[in-house]
């Protein structure tokens, strides 16, 4: 199990569904944004997460 498989079993809300991007430009390091599925773009401002660069690997490499 890793810490995104794990829900607490005292809460009623369900799990939330994430997509991502990995956008790698020429000039600057690769960067993976990770947000809510259907997030608004009001949400979107607010909801997400970047790794850089070495911080994210490909998952089929890791199983």
């Amino acid at each position: 199990m890793t810490d995104a498989d794990f829900h607490s079993p005292t809460t009623e809300e369900p799990p939330v569904e994430l997509d991502h991007v990995t956008v790698e430009p020429d000039d600057a390091p690769a960067e993976c944004a990770i947000f809510p599925c259907g997030a608004s773009e009001d949400e979107l401002m607010t909801a997400w997460i970047s790794a850089h660069d070495d911080s994210f690997v490909d998952l089929e490499s890791m199983r």
